[in-house]
């Protein structure tokens, strides 16, 4: 029997940890910074609350179309090729970015205006390799059987990034961009420092083979595997339709009639939520019916977005984020440790891929999607219809997948020879 934090006698793993609570800090006080600056001014040249929302919509799809193209490559590489090196790699791009932004911020507002779109595409990019090395490298670092509690602890370690950025970042954006853009680039560096001090054992290696045909192998194993494929495509469609983050600066500045304060908290509050059940999940972790849990907490976070939509009080609006947050966060827990219990050491690095297309065209293009219902349907009206959309694919894909809704136990979704001690 491990204790809640065993995975922490593992150095490697609470250097991991560590490396990635910073390049989460740093990351969501550059997100935080970059949509109020760009929303800010588009408001203050004279574009609508609806073309503002539109704009801020555009870069979410800036991110995500590179990360389209070229995610398959990069979970194929972390297959083939040491990702730490590759972890590193990307968070020394993201050091250059943060510097690039700090520069940037004393220019004139069109030209900020172009250089976040710059970083918005580059982002993708990155994202097309480090999300997949980093999912696939905690398996390296910690026994199987402590493996969900390495995954709920690090979903708590960007949950703690991702409540304290935030907040952060609208606070130092009042001394002016640049700020925000230099504690980003702070962070990044020891984000990076970390990392390098991280030493995974060698991975299982791989026969050498054509890219396409790895990829392919990735792609037919998610499509034949209705656990790992049902939670996939349901974190996808839910999210697509019910993600309200692209438009907190519209509710934040125009809604709620608040500014970049009232912004970070906002953007704080899901965290806040999914950091506590992390917490929770840690010291007590969910062992069964576990597909209940994820589609109930999938109900909750349908409700919770409708309620935020309505509000025009900014701390009821804050607790409904803290309630979906807290939902979003079980939901993840059971997802992530299905997905990577079910899925071999030697393809993991291409299912985290595949994951985290599903992940980010539910994020990036769920932004894209809001700008646009937000500019056709009007701000409020798109965050209630997306609300009540969850709650109906809920239910739908509860009876499309049902060896995903009757499933039990985390172990019985280990590939045979692989099960977890109960």
């Amino acid at each position: 029997m491990r204790t809640t934090f065993a995975p922490f006698a593992h150095p490697s793993f609470a250097r991991y940890w560590s490396a990635r609570v910073l390049w989460t800090l740093g990351t969501q006080i550059q997100i935080t910074a970059m949509g109020w600056q760009v929303y800010d001014m588009a408001r203050a040249r004279g574009d609508s609350i609806e073309q503002g929302a539109f704009l801020l919509g555009l870069i979410g799809l800036s991110q995500f179309l590179p990360l389209l193209i070229l995610s398959l490559l990069g979970g194929q590489a972390a297959d083939r090729f040491d990702r730490r090196l590759i972890i590193l790699g990307c968070i020394a791009l993201k050091v250059g970015i943060a510097a690039a932004l700090v520069i940037a911020s004393h220019y004139a507002p069109a030209s900020m205006i172009m250089a976040i779109f710059g970083v918005a595409i580059v982002t993708g990019m990155l994202n097309a390799f480090l999300p997949a090395a980093s999912s696939a490298m905690v398996s390296n670092l910690v026994p199987r059987d402590a493996l969900p509690q390495a995954i709920a602890l690090m979903s708590l370690s960007f949950q703690g990034g991702s409540i304290i950025g935030p907040a952060l970042g609208g606070l130092l954006f009042h001394f002016g961009p640049a700020i925000p853009y230099s504690v980003s680039f702070a962070l990044f560096c020891g984000g990076w420092l970390l990392a390098f001090l991280t030493k995974a054992p060698a991975q299982e290696k791989l026969d050498s083979g054509r890219t396409l045909a790895m990829i392919k192998e990735g792609l037919l194993y998610v499509r034949d595997n209705k656990i790992v494929l049902g939670a996939l495509s349901l974190d996808l469609a839910v999210v697509l339709l019910a993600g309200a983050t692209a438009l907190l600066p519209v509710f934040a500045r125009d809604i709620l009639q608040a500014g970049p304060t009232a912004l970070g908290v906002l953007r704080s509050a899901s965290a806040v939520g999914a950091g506590l059940v992390s917490i929770i999940l840690a010291i007590v972790p969910i062992k069964r019916q576990v597909g209940r849990w994820m589609f109930g907490a999938v109900f909750v976070f349908g409700f919770a977005t409708l309620g935020f939509g309505l509000s025009i009080n900014l701390w009821l609006s804050v607790a409904c984020l803290v309630i979906a947050g807290a939902a979003d966060m079980i939901s993840v827990y059971v997802r992530s440790s299905l997905v990577q219990l079910a899925t071999p050491d030697a393809m993991r690095g291409r299912v985290s891929a595949i994951s985290y297309v599903f992940i980010s065209a539910s994020n990036e293009m769920g932004e894209f999607q809001s700008g646009v219902a937000a500019r056709l349907l009007g701000p409020v009206t798109a965050v209630v219809a997306g609300g009540i959309g969850a709650i109906l694919i809920a239910g739908a894909w509860m009876r499309l997948f049902k060896p995903l809704a009757i499933a039990d136990r985390f172990e019985d979704a280990a590939p045979e020879g692989q099960k977890i001690n109960p």
